[in-house]
């Protein structure tokens, strides 16, 4: 047992100084090829290093040698921006320099013309003083062989230009017609046929008595009542007076108020549809209607200016404009003719360049006294102007109140725009009607003014006054005096005369001979 432990020692350290050795020889053989290993990084390092290094300066020859490049490439750029703007300075220099020669060449030349207008001036006093001397000479001598003073001989002499400066003045009168003709004529021919043709409004006339038709003749004894109440009640609360006559199954309503009337057809309308009649029924009725009314006149005002494109305008002054759809003037519905004004107006200021919805809103007020004249006192024109600086409307629009119709000098050409629209309104045909009686007034009177010029034998109206034709005396007038006595005339019509649209006068002047063969 003993010895089996000794050899088991034994072997132990046997094995134990083998594996020792093994692995000291182990190592040893590792250690060296460590080292070989070393040795050959380390050379592979240095060799390493020299690549880079020959690299970085390969890079750094390369970076230098394009610095250069780009260097010498600024360098010549700059040199040729140099050279650029040296040429221009030497250019612009040389410009400078003809310049100033060429003014003083201009200078010298100048003062050369004026020695000689100042050379010239002193021989033309020189001749006006010799002339001088000739004329007064002249003149003594054709006193002398005149016999004749220096007044008298002045007074030929003024006779004779008068004369002469008659036939200049007319000459130039028919060249400057001409050429007003010429340039303005077509261009506003233009613009007011233009604006005519492109408006189309309906007329309708209103009379001072209204016809209601009733559904049987047994109505006219309900509308009367017992012993006339009725109508009496009507006539009372309405202001109309309602006719009964023997006319078949109408009544007629008379009054010159047209808003009184209306309330009154309306009225009696409801109560024949109603077939209550008597005074209470009657009351209520009448209290309804004008209600209706009131109301219809702010819609009539409001539909206006929605048409015509026109904000921001009073409600009391809407009312007032409302109101014009009931009044007429020589049959022309005046709130129709307001707004075809303020149309026409409107097209007009939209070719001459003003503003077309200050002209509208001045020719929709134009006439808006005519809505209170019963209530005020003064021209519709002056009721008109009170109205609108009440309300504070524009300037622009009161110059056109005030000026339309000629009472006051306009301010503004709006005023001048309405004033014409105005007239064309009034004037086209079929929108009003005149009476017999002023119609032969008016002829009447545009024949007097003619007849009342001096060298006048006769001056007839015709074209229902639009043309009035004037027959002169031969052997008092000449062709250039009855040139100047038409625009005598003329301007005697426009300041006298009242009327719708324009007149031409055509003035006949004609020398006849007569001799007899026997």
């Amino acid at each position: 047992m003993i010895e089996i432990i000794a050899i088991s020692l034994l072997l132990l350290f046997v094995g134990l100084a083998i594996g020792y050795f093994v692995c000291v020889k182990t190592y040893a053989a590792k250690l060296k090829v460590a080292g070989k290993d070393a040795v050959n990084i380390i050379e592979d390092a240095k060799k390493q290093v020299e690549a880079d290094k020959k690299e970085a300066l390969l890079d750094t020859k390369e970076e230098i040698q394009r610095m250069k490049e780009k260097a010498e490439i600024e360098i010549r750029d700059k040199k040729s921006e140099l050279s650029s703007l040296e040429n221009r300075v030497i250019n612009r220099e040389e410009n400078v320099d003809r310049r100033l020669l060429n003014l003083e060449n201009r200078e010298r030349t100048i003062e050369g013309k004026d020695a000689d207008i100042k050379r010239q001036e002193e021989k033309l006093k020189e001749r006006e003083s010799k002339t001088e001397k000739l004329i007064s000479q002249q003149q003594d001598k054709l006193l002398e062989i005149s016999r004749l003073s220096y007044e008298e001989a002045q007074d030929i002499i003024l006779k004779r230009t008068e004369s002469e400066m008659t036939h200049e003045i007319a000459k130039h009168i028919k060249e400057a017609e001409e050429t007003a003709r010429a340039e303005a004529g077509k261009k506003a021919k233009e613009i007011l046929v233009g604006a005519i043709q492109r408006l189309a409004l309906d007329q309708s006339n209103d009379h001072s008595v209204y016809l209601v038709n009733l559904p049987t003749d047994e109505m006219k004894g309900r509308i009367i009542g017992r012993e006339g109440r009725n109508i009496r009640t009507l006539e009372s609360l309405t202001g109309v007076d309602f006719i009964v006559d023997d006319t078949p199954e109408s009544v007629v309503l008379s009054c010159f108020d047209p808003i009184r009337r209306e309330i009154a057809r309306l009225t009696l309308e409801s109560l024949i549809q109603d077939g209550r009649i008597h005074p209470g029924r009657i009351e209520e009725v009448v209290e309804k209607s004008r209600a209706e009314i009131d109301t219809k006149i702010i819609e009539v005002g409001e539909n206006a200016i929605f048409d015509l494109g026109i904000s921001r305008i009073h409600k009391d002054l809407l009312r007032l404009l409302g109101r014009l759809h009931y009044r007429t003037s020589y049959g022309q519905n005046v709130l129709q003719h307001s707004m075809e004004v303020a149309y026409i107006a409107g097209l007009i200021a939209a070719e001459v360049g003003e503003d077309v919805k200050l002209a509208r809103r001045a020719g929709l007020l134009h006439d808006i006294g005519k809505s209170a004249d019963h209530d005020l006192e003064g021209s519709h024109v002056e009721i008109g102007v009170t109205i609108a600086n009440r309300f504070r409307e524009p300037e622009v629009v009161v110059d056109a109140i005030a000026s339309h119709h000629g009472d006051v000098e306009p301010k503004s050409l709006i005023a001048i725009i309405v004033a014409a629209a105005d007239a064309l309104s009034a004037a086209r045909p079929g929108a009003r009607r005149e009476s017999i009686e002023n119609y032969i007034k008016r002829l009447q009177k545009l024949e007097n003014i003619a007849s009342s010029f001096k060298g006048v034998e006769r001056a007839f109206a015709i074209q229902a006054g639009r043309e009035v034709r004037v027959v002169v005396i031969p052997s008092v007038l000449d062709d250039a005096k009855t040139r100047i006595l038409t625009r005598e005339i003329r301007r005697a019509i426009e300041s006298d005369l009242d009327y719708p649209g324009s007149i031409k006068i055509t003035v006949v002047r004609e020398t006849r001979f007569v001799e007899t063969a026997k």
